[in-house]
């Protein structure tokens, strides 16, 4: 059992549109599509597709439509009663994969029901390999919300706690890599925001760039880290080695919820035992499939094509330096 949490969950509605985007101008629509969203509803989604079984935890009322297309589209799920409506999303998509997202900032949560919703995840984790914390949080809640969950879920359930996995971004994911999170999956430029090296353009132009930006968050307590560069793949770096993945390329359709993918693809391996080199390759395939599909559509694991991922073996780790003393004798040196 996956576990997933999506404190800032939404109805995403994705606009395809029949040539670029242009402001301030009168445009038709070719397509709509609208489904149940946000990072951890989406990573449920896919991996319930590929028959894994997860468990989606948000807030929001029994009557929300979020929650009620959760039960259409019979993904298990937990809502936590808040009394206010979800947000919803829009994203537009251009012929050329370009999408632009237009997110509300969601409900505010009072203090009571953040304790809640945090006794709920506690409580729903006991016996799962994976408690995925994703998304942005919601108005109200402090940026050390993630790191909160990671650090009470390892008190209470000590060693039978379930691996954690972080997708979210900027002040939430700098404070839940401080907390030591078994897995961070960041984009280029969160990666760069994290590791203080370079920036997401350069990041996603050298993978040996990744490498390093990423070894940063190693050496820190992180357990691994997969960064996800859009086209140019994935790279996958834990304290044992660093990996690239490419495909060949393709015309994106969509890019909407293809990092969500692509960690569904990643704990969809790791759930089976699978080596780093292959959770790295799956979750290459689960984010290309994604892309090439409309909307916010999720892949199923049989519309994946991992044979067709090139998996390459990056530098080695380097050895640990010898610690030198501080006033080496003279023969010493």
């Amino acid at each position: 059992m996956i576990v997933t949490l999506t404190p800032n969950p939404s109805l995403d509605r994705t606009i395809e549109l029949a040539g670029p985007l242009a402001r301030g101008e009168v445009q038709r629509a070719v397509a709509a599509h609208g489904e149940p969203g946000g990072k951890g509803v989406n990573i449920c989604r896919a991996l319930e597709a590929s028959g894994i079984g997860s468990l989606a935890i948000l807030p929001g009322d029994a009557d929300d439509p979020v929650l009620l297309a959760l039960t259409s589209h019979q993904i298990p799920h937990l809502g936590l009663p808040i009394g206010q409506p979800l947000r919803s999303n829009v994203a537009i998509t251009e012929p050329d994969g370009t999408t632009t997202k237009l997110n509300e900032p969601g409900p505010v949560l009072s203090l009571t029901q953040q304790d809640a919703l945090v006794d709920l995840v506690l409580q729903q984790s006991v016996g799962a390999s994976w408690l995925v914390l994703a998304g942005s949080v919601p108005p109200g809640v402090p940026d050390d919300f993630y790191a909160r969950i990671i650090r009470e879920l390892r008190s209470r359930l000590g060693s039978d706690a379930p691996k954690v996995a972080v997708d979210s971004s900027g002040g939430p994911l700098a404070a839940a890599a401080l907390a030591h999170p078994d897995l961070l999956k960041p984009n280029g430029e969160e990666l760069a925001e994290l590791s203080g090296l370079f920036d997401g353009d350069t990041l996603e132009a050298n993978p040996d760039l990744v490498v390093d930006a990423a070894r940063v968050l190693i050496a820190g307590g992180v357990g691994a880290v997969l960064a996800t560069l859009g086209a140019k793949g994935a790279v996958l770096v834990t304290a044992e080695g660093s990996w690239l993945a490419t495909t060949p390329p393709m015309r994106a359709v969509s890019t909407v919820g293809a990092g969500d993918s692509a960690l569904a693809g990643y704990l969809l391996q790791s759930n089976l035992g699978a080596s780093a080199p292959a959770c790295l390759r799956q979750a290459t395939a689960h984010g290309a499939a994604a892309a090439s599909l409309p909307g916010s559509t999720v892949p199923a694991l049989h519309q994946t094509n991992p044979g067709a991922v090139t998996v390459t073996d990056l530098a080695p780790v380097p050895a640990p330096r010898p610690v030198l003393a501080t006033h080496p004798k003279e023969d010493d040196q």
